[in-house]
């Protein structure tokens, strides 16, 4: 990584909040309203990293019009908002990591595959919208990952180069975007097997959650050109 001060760069769902479980039962639950019986697996194998519409299109096909698939994700999402919202909550050490973070003025970002309504809902619930100078969601960019548009488009936002970013990130394909972006990042295994994301090249650290890293190590250790133990 490049000398300089580091930019960090969140993906949202199972990365700031453990949401995955609400979203892949209200897809199964969406699908089931239109006549489609979906397992979890199933469902799984499709969701991570992409968009809603990428979602839709792979399981209902490629003909559906654009104002179907607004229509459809606006429901989907109200069905995964009623479930998820009585029970949100951080990932353990999130927000303490944040706030030192942000002390430090090391700039931050959010990049997700999320619409901006389920965007405010996680920062606004949680009261962390203060600590991001940058927000990129799925209406910003044309392509879901893995390809690496919202993590080069974010780091564009932060005015910081690629490879002075590193990115926080649950899924597959979000990991493979970052790499793709020329960006190196921490793992955060809620979504996946912590040996799985380890093998994955961009990933220099896999953790469960935030109470165990620290801001200023992960900073000394970037700018001298290390990993994150």
């Amino acid at each position: 990584m490049a000398s300089g001060r580091p930019a960090f760069i969140f993906d949202m769902d199972g990365t700031l909040v453990d949401n995955m479980a609400f979203h892949l039962q209200a897809w199964r639950l969406f699908f089931r309203e239109q006549g489609v019986d979906i397992t979890e697996d199933q469902v799984r194998a499709q969701a991570f990293g992409k968009t809603s519409e990428e979602i839709l299109r792979a399981v209902l096909g490629d003909r559906l019009s654009l104002a179907q698939v607004a229509a459809y994700v606006e429901r989907k999402e109200a069905i995964y908002r009623a479930l998820y919202l009585p029970q949100m909550k951080p990932i353990p050490g999130l927000v303490d990591f944040l706030r030192e973070a942000h002390r430090l003025g090391i700039p931050m970002a959010v990049a997700t595959s999320a619409g901006m309504e389920n965007i405010r809902l996680v920062l606004e619930g949680l009261g962390i919208t203060s600590l991001f100078q940058v927000v990129v969601g799925a209406d910003d960019v044309n392509k879901g990952k893995p390809d690496p548009e919202i993590y080069l488009t974010t780091a564009r936002r932060l005015h910081i180069a690629p490879e002075r970013c590193l990115v926080f990130e649950d899924a597959m394909l979000g990991l493979e975007a970052a790499y793709r972006a020329g960006m190196r990042a921490i793992a955060v295994a809620t979504s996946h097997a912590p040996h799985k994301l380890q093998a994955l090249p961009a990933v220099i650290r896999v953790i469960a959650d935030y109470r165990d890293i620290h801001p200023a190590s992960i900073l000394e250790r970037l700018q001298r050109g290390k990993g994150v133990a």
